[in-house]
């Protein structure tokens, strides 16, 4: 089986799917001094981007690791996430309280998604 690299670079690449199963990470890039709520939105923003590119949604999402600074920000962070996935589409979650290689940025996130039936790479 192929893995395709979506944009790979020496770092990173967009998006790594193997098997019909996409992962890829998001960090708020746009405006890394906005709050937490600003973060998360930033981050979905960007994710369903990058699920489009491989023909998929955010009901496909199977699970997201959350790298959180501050668990004071927990609630903010729920609030925005309770209002983005559909209704009983909810992913696995594990969320950790991590240091950041930004310190402006305040959460993290990777994903694990199914990619879209027809997606070819």
């Amino acid at each position: 089986m192929t893995i395709h690299r979506v944009n790979p670079c020496k770092r990173w690449s967009d998006v790594t799917v193997f098997n019909g199963i996409a992962h890829f990470v998001e960090v708020a890039e746009s405006d890394t001094s906005a709050g937490m709520q600003s973060q998360v939105q930033q981050i979905f923003d960007q994710a369903e981007t990058m699920l489009q590119s491989i023909g998929s949604d955010k009901s496909r999402i199977l699970s997201v690791t959350v790298y959180v600074t501050d668990f004071a920000n927990f609630d903010a962070l729920n609030e925005v996430w309770d209002s983005w996935f559909p209704e009983q589409c909810a992913p696995s979650r594990a969320c950790v309280k991590v240091e950041l290689a930004d310190p402006n940025l305040l959460v993290e996130m990777a994903f694990v998604a199914a990619a879209g039936d027809d997606y070819l790479p």
